[in-house]
């Protein structure tokens, strides 16, 4: 399949500084987005290093093992490369103390033959539309997950819900685990990573809506965005869009 990719990350109508990041590396079917948190400007210092540690580390690897590895091989390296991140951004917080507490919520992914690998750390979601219906892929790690689950509230009373803490984070601890599954592919298929400023203003009808139309992906990307600042806009708001298509 031959893959196509965009990203866009926008302020919002609210906050003063974006500490979202994410970066779009085609050439090795990879993209990461990040969520950073944190005084003093830090969340936008972590988003940025887990996206810029990430990518570099993983493209590298995948230019020298990728045409011998298997899937199994792809979420390892991720792992690892999650793991680097993860360090340096501790490392960073624990060395500067403007930067204490900085930390940031992480959703990737990186093709590997009819596959994608995606991972997530936090509350950044990935999300596949096929054939008319969208998925969520990820499980958030917060607390307002946990409580759906427990039974606690209903899902609708967490969309109206105007808090969300997180329960994992990359640079929070000196280890963190990423979630990682294999993800196959089919044609037609679009996939998108997103922060909370997004899911947080638009609920699933809303990000339907817009990823059937069939539209270049730079379009799409700039509609989901226009939509979360229409409705209020309230957080950094990032996309990320891979569309999977046939090869004749």
């Amino acid at each position: 399949m031959k893959l196509e990719f965009d990203a866009l990350t926008d302020i919002g109508r609210v906050r003063a500084n974006n500490e979202d990041a994410v970066v779009i590396d085609a050439a090795h079917g990879l993209a990461v987005l990040a969520d950073g948190m944190g005084g003093y400007n830090a969340g936008e210092v972590a988003s940025a290093m887990a996206v810029a540690t990430i990518s570099s580390e993983l493209a590298h690897w995948l230019e020298r093992a990728a045409d011998a590895a298997c899937v199994q091989d792809v979420l390892r390296a991720a792992e690892i490369c999650v793991g680097s991140a993860n360090r340096k951004i501790f490392d960073a917080a624990n060395a500067n103390r403007n930067w204490a507490s900085m930390g940031t919520t992480l959703v990737m992914a990186v093709a590997h033959g009819s596959a994608l690998v995606v991972g997530h750390v936090g509350d950044s979601r990935a999300y596949r539309w096929r054939s008319g219906m969208l998925a969520q892929l990820t499980r958030d790690h917060s607390v307002l997950q946990e409580q759906i689950e427990a039974g606690l509230i209903t899902s609708e009373e967490a969309i109206c819900a105007n808090w969300s803490l997180i329960t994992r984070a990359l640079g929070v601890e000196d280890t963190v685990l990423l979630d990682a599954q294999e993800v196959p592919m089919e044609p037609g298929d679009v996939y998108l990573l997103c922060s909370d400023g997004l899911t947080d203003m638009l609920g699933d009808a809303d990000i339907a809506a817009v990823l059937q139309r069939p539209q270049p992906l730079g379009e799409l990307s700039r509609r989901l965005i226009d939509m979360a600042n229409e409705a209020g806009g309230r957080d950094n708001v990032s996309v990320a869009l891979i569309r999977a298509n046939q090869v004749f």
